[in-house]
């Protein structure tokens, strides 16, 4: 069964940017190789975390929204595991009030653009 799903990653801040591009086709190679389909992507560029993690106060942001079977997230959050690039990351389910809202917001950035 597929679902739709929204996984963002902190990159360390310490990366060069080819090093943060090659993380993220890293992850985005990732999902398609394994039958999922990149719905969305947004680069968040590099943020002030709300607390030091790794004695860092600051890290890349990157999303992907996507869509695959539940057992690609399994797989997905074993790889920012064991990447030491990846500081932290959030995976969620995306509900159809989720996904709709998500919509919203991109039709609303490409419009301010």
């Amino acid at each position: 069964m597929i679902k739709q799903y929204e996984t963002v990653f902190i990159a360390t801040p310490v990366l060069s940017d080819s090093q943060i591009k090659e993380a993220v086709s890293k992850y985005r190679d990732f999902i398609t190789d394994n039958q999922g389909e990149i719905v969305h992507e947004e680069d968040w560029g590099l943020r002030k975390l709300a607390y030091p993690i790794e004695k860092k106060s600051t890290g890349f942001y990157h999303l992907f929204e996507f869509k695959s079977e539940p057992t690609l997230v399994a797989k997905l959050e074993l790889q920012y595991r064991r990447d030491e690039r990846i500081i932290r990351f959030l995976t969620f389910s995306m509900d159809k009030h989720s996904i709709e809202y998500a919509a919203r917001r991109r039709n609303k950035s490409e419009k301010q653009e």
